[in-house]
């Protein structure tokens, strides 16, 4: 620059300008700094005390680290089957519409129990698989009411200090075995490896999905914390997967296009009320080509309409209705007899064109619904219709069960920085470190450990690695984490979202052994008394 008689200025010395390292600096000490009281601010787990009491101090002259112990207080034994986020003791706070109050309601901070939960009295360590499957100890799910209410139908029945499981249901009094058996004559995918992923909704003691891992069809049983009082512990006592949940207002958590199979037993569920909204997120959270099975009213309402205190004429609008609300969904009819009816959903995108009409209920849901969106996202009355850029994605495109658990899915693709190369190395990586873990922990593959939870998985590698041993394992993908678990699903896998500053929706005592890579959290003393954490 210079005068206007065209000499220069001087040289600037004043320091008016800050060194770019500084900036950058700065910026990483404030992000570093949001970032570590995010969680403490938002859903703080523990009081003053006891984060004091976890100070650290380290002797340098030693080089080793010293840690105080720590102490919690145990909690009164009315929390020995305590589920913060889904507690009967706060269910008069919300509605009854739509059951809303069953859904997840995460105490605020000040209502938090900060102490650990006691097991119930005569508690002891639980039968071990595959005994389990069929009986538990009375003492460790002490529940009489589901036993009084359910014993006609063989649900479970109690003898001396056990509970047993007959494998009975409402609409499978002969045994869950011969009720598969005849789902399997009908959907013939159940039987060569076409299906792997199913959920069970309304899932009573979880009969469905024990008897389905025989058959290599791995099931999440769905049922909220209700006047039945503890399904999903029932499930998990016995060694199937399981999870406290609830189709109302929220979308279930988990992706679009995951499950190859979804099945209501009876499940009291209004499917044809509000609109079939339900059906709605059943149809988001099944994948194209994948199958809903339905048994109960008002399936083959003929024979069994006079059992349902209603009438015939009742019934049969039910059952129109019902098909009507399905075909608008693009699903249609498979296959149907006696009290079993089976829907598929379309793969065909023209019937999905067909939803842009204005004039159509239900809609095509616009670009700006999220089809993964999933946690603590309400459910929109419109279709999740497939993206027609996944080729890979529907029943009929994916290998079959076990080719596609160690074949990269087409989602890979979506993740940032994923891709088939990145998919099989941490395939390989799991391989190897599982093969550690396993000096480590000698219990795994064995009895001892039967329900395990990958606390921060990726793309499930680390089931993948365990896949031959008598466990399975419950992936959880963070809810602010890349969205992964599109991925774990189409490699025929199971897993849900989670945000870690809450508690998770299960009962204490249900986990054998925990596992993260990557972060720590305060909520994992509640699983389990003699739980392995790894």
């Amino acid at each position: 620059m210079k005068h206007k008689d065209g000499k220069p200025f001087p040289p600037d010395k004043s320091p008016r300008t800050v060194p770019m390292a500084i900036i950058f600096l700065v910026l990483c000490g404030f992000s570093f700094y949001l970032g570590g009281i995010f969680c403490s601010e938002k859903n703080k787990y523990v009081t003053d005390d006891t984060t004091e009491a976890i100070d650290t101090t380290q002797e340098m002259a030693t080089g080793t680290l010293q840690t105080k112990a720590v102490t919690f207080s145990v909690c009164s034994i009315e929390y020995q089957d305590y589920t913060p986020c889904t507690d009967p003791r706060r269910w008069k706070k919300y509605g009854l519409h739509r059951l809303t109050f069953l859904e997840r309601h995460c105490p605020p901070i000040f209502e938090r129990k900060e102490c650990l939960i006691p097991p119930p009295d005569g508690y002891k360590l639980p039968i071990r698989w595959p005994k389990s499957r069929d009986e538990c100890w009375y003492r460790n799910v002490p529940y009489d009411w589901i036993n009084k209410q359910k014993s006609n139908q063989h649900w479970l029945r109690k003898e001396g200090e056990k509970f047993f499981f007959p494998g009975g249901g409402t609409m499978f009094p002969n045994g869950v075995s011969v009720y598969v058996d005849l789902m399997q004559d009908l959907i013939p995918g159940m039987k060569d490896g076409a299906i792997r992923t199913a959920i069970d909704t309304g899932c009573g003691v979880a009969s469905w999905g024990g008897d389905l891992l025989d058959r290599g069809i791995l099931t999440v049983s769905l049922a909220p914390r209700d006047n039945h009082e503890a399904q999903v512990q029932f499930a998990l006592e016995r060694g199937i997967p399981a999870i406290l949940g609830i189709i109302s207002t929220q979308r279930l958590p988990f992706p679009s296009n995951s499950f190859d199979m979804a099945h209501c037993s009876r499940c009291l569920i209004p499917w044809t009320e509000f609109g079939g909204i339900y059906l709605l997120e059943v149809h988001r959270i099944l994948r194209p080509g994948g199958f809903w099975v339905l048994s109960g009213p008002p399936v083959n309402y003929e024979h069994r309409w006079r059992g349902w205190n209603t009438t015939i004429e009742e019934q049969r609008s039910d059952y129109e209705k019902l098909q009507e609300l399905l075909t608008s969904m693009c699903f249609k009819l498979y296959n149907k007899k006696d009290d079993i009816a089976v829907w598929q959903k379309l793969s065909d995108n023209s019937c999905y064109k067909k939803l842009e009409n204005p004039d159509i209920y239900p809609p095509k849901c616009d670009d700006g619904t999220e089809p993964d969106s999933a946690w603590y996202t309400p459910i929109r009355p419109c279709v999740v219709s497939p993206n027609p850029k996944y080729k890979k994605v529907a029943l009929k495109s994916l290998p079959k069960w076990p080719q596609r658990l160690h074949a990269a899915p087409e989602r890979v693709s979506d993740v940032r920085g994923g891709s088939d190369g990145a998919f099989n190395h941490d395939d390989s990586k799991w391989k190897t470190r599982v093969k550690h873990y396993k000096k480590l922990v000698p219990a795994i593959g064995t009895d001892k450990i039967r329900n395990v939870m990958d606390m921060n998985t990726l793309y499930g590698g680390f089931a993948a690695a365990l896949i031959d041993y008598p466990l399975w394992v419950m992936n959880v993908v963070s809810s602010y984490a890349a969205n992964t678990l599109p991925v774990v699903y189409d490699r025929g896998l199971i897993g849900t979202y989670h945000d870690w500053c809450e508690a998770f929706s299960t009962y204490p005592r249900t986990y054998d052994l925990l596992h993260l890579d990557g972060f720590f959290t305060a909520e994992s003393h509640r699983y389990g008394t003699d739980t392995i954490f790894l």
